[in-house]
């Protein structure tokens, strides 16, 4: 029977071991993470994953992010859209502080790589069709996207995650509790390879880990489901003071003055006095007993202040950023495209050569 990762909790502890070792260590993990492009990222994304990115590569880890447009069109009819969701994600990246000019951070997009997409297949050789139909996560997928008609690439999406990862050889990938099942069916799959095409030296592929995130789950502004710009319940980064102030004044609250931070019984408040504690660094249940009293409006009026102050400096490098937006995307892409692709190459190189499909031909 194969190994797996274990439970939750295992993996939380290995998750902190990692964070742990990373500032002494860091040159021992390459990290990979990403997006799909299907629009401007919220400060859902800002609170939960866009902050630990830029401190990984502030410890100098490499990092590469995809941006998965190949994914998108599994699930979404988004090709219209594609280039300008493209460039939102690469602007949202740069305002934030990611840097790939002056670390080694590395964007690109999927349908620019070929023998990362190459990997596909042989990975796909490696994973039961029951594997598949089972992963909670794909489920998930189909279920929040409406289908009713399902095509082969859905399936396949836990398999094109896996060869994300594995073309440039990542060891660690940030995810919420939801992703773990991905993640574990890549790290099967890189398991599997290295057994089915053993080298004499090493395995050729790591098996990825998870690096959990502490943040907590971000509701929308109706209070009720995960913050998503499809939802209509979200404050995209690229939003003007103005245009934030007035969607907080539309969030939810409930009739009762007195403020408190109770997630299960008052989501709503709740909701939006975690925003402040993210802002302010302030535990959330003090920022409750802060604002006591003052009702809702007070609370909406807090939390317009404090998420303003946290998104001038990324409002800021967003309008610099625009000045000449086609080109910072353009050369940011080319510099990620160019390095994805040399790694890509030379790790489908050294699959042909452990499958026995070389052919003296590299």
């Amino acid at each position: 029977m194969e190994k797996t990762v274990g439970t939750f909790e295992e993996a939380v502890r290995r998750s902190e071991a990692i964070w742990r070792d990373l500032p002494t260590n860091p040159q021992k993990y390459r990290v990979l993470t990403g997006d799909r492009p299907t629009g401007a990222l919220h400060i859902g994304h800002y609170f939960g994953s866009l902050q630990n990115r830029v401190k990984l590569q502030g410890l100098g880890v490499e990092c590469f992010i995809v941006i998965a447009d190949y994914q998108v069109l599994t699930d979404r009819d988004t090709a219209p859209r594609i280039h300008e969701n493209v460039r939102d994600l690469v602007l949202d990246y740069l305002s934030v502080g990611l840097d790939p000019e002056r670390h080694r951070t590395y964007v690109f997009v999927h349908s620019h790589v070929p023998a990362l997409n190459q990997m596909l297949l042989p990975f796909l050789t490696l994973v039961g069709m029951g594997e598949l139909d089972r992963n909670p996560t794909v489920k998930e997928e189909i279920e929040a996207a409406g289908l009713t008609n399902v095509n082969a690439a859905m399936y396949t999406y836990p398999v094109h995650q896996a060869a994300d990862i594995l073309f440039c050889k990542g060891n660690l990938v940030p995810v919420g509790k939801d992703q773990l099942p991905h993640l574990e069916l890549s790290r099967k799959i890189a398991r599997r390879f290295n057994q089915r095409y053993p080298r004499d030296d090493q395995p050729l592929f790591p098996e990825p880990m998870a690096l959990l995130s502490e943040a907590p789950k971000i509701l929308g502004l109706d209070g009720s489901q995960k913050m998503s710009k499809s939802r209509n319940n979200a404050i995209l980064l690229k939003a003007t003071a103005d245009e934030t102030a007035q969607l907080i004044r539309s969030a939810k609250t409930d009739s009762d003055r007195r403020i408190t931070y109770d997630p299960e019984r008052r989501p709503e408040v709740s909701n939006l006095v975690l925003l402040i504690s993210l802002c302010t660094g302030e535990k959330p249940e003090a920022v409750a007993d802060r604002l006591g009293d003052a009702g809702g409006f007070a609370l909406k009026q807090e939390l317009t202040r404090v998420l303003n102050d946290t998104l001038a400096p990324v409002r800021a490098r967003r309008a610099e950023l625009e000045r000449d937006a086609d080109e910072v995307v353009r050369r940011v892409l080319r510099q990620g495209i160019e390095e994805a692709n040399r790694r890509a190459n030379a790790t489908l190189a050294e699959m042909r050569r452990a499958m026995n499909m070389d052919y003296g031909l590299s």
